[in-house]
This record gives C-alpha cells, structure tokens and sequence, in this order.
C-alpha cells in the first residue's frame, strides 16, 4: 500500500505520525512523508528583486526541508519504510498531483478543527483534497 502523508508541522504533525506508526504496523505500507511549501512569491520584481528577499525564501525552504528529514527519520526508526518530499505550490493540488504521481492508495493528513465560519472565509485544505481526492482520505483530528 503507498500512502501519502501531507504535514504542516502544526501541532497535529505528531497525530499523524503517531497514525502512519500504527498504520504501518499492521498493513505492509510505504509511505510518502510531503510538506508543502508556498509557492515562490507572486510580487512583481521578485525575479529580479533584492537577493535579501530570495535568500529569506531560501533559509526558510531549507528549515523545513530539515524538519521533514527529521520526522521521516523518526518513521523510519519506527520500522515505516518512509521517503521525505518537500514540494512547492497551491497545498490542495500539489497533494492531489502527487497523490496521481504516485499513484497512492491512501492520502493521510492532519485535520485542524477550525469551525464552519472560518472554513467558509478562509478555507480548509482538508476539504479541499477530500472533495479532491480520487483515493480515500484518512482525516487524523487535532
């Protein structure tokens, strides 16, 4: 079975985790540990703009690149044969294209539990990859 995990590093990061642990323990599982990172600024002059603002892009692509190794290795500790992705892009369809890419079986993620008011003005991206989603999605609760 080939799951993809998405993470945000949220709190909930450790549920899910703990769920793809379990998981892995009783279904032979490969899993895809993504975090999603935005996409490159969309402000003009960001190509040709001041290094300082690409260098701070850089730094930040770099620390969460680390703590996604960090967690996969943490998998991987645990028996879970885990392979780490960062990607850029909109989180919704990045998930979903590489959840196709794979092709998974399972896409998990973490679910944060904001109420109907803030879902409605700033969405939800469990939502969105559940309306998505050509595969099942295991939701893990905050």
């Amino acid at each position: 079975m080939k799951i993809l995990a998405a993470i945000d590093f949220s709190p909930v990061t450790e549920q899910v985790l703990a769920t793809l642990i379990q998981m892995a323990a009783t279904l032979p599982a490969q899993v895809w540990l993504i975090h999603v990172a935005p996409p490159d600024p969309a402000f003009v002059g960001y190509e040709a703009g001041p290094d300082v603002v690409r260098g701070q892009v850089a730094v930040e692509l770099h620390a969460s690149h680390q703590k996604l190794q960090k967690l996969a290795d943490r998998l991987r500790a645990a028996g879970v044969e885990t392979t780490a992705l960062q990607l850029q892009g909109k989180t919704v369809d990045t998930v979903i294209a590489e959840a196709e890419r794979l092709p998974a079986s399972l896409i998990v993620l973490g679910s944060h539990g904001h109420g109907a008011v803030y879902n409605m003005l700033v969405g939800s991206v469990a939502e969105g990859i559940v309306r998505a989603a050509e595969v099942p999605v295991l939701l893990v609760p905050s």
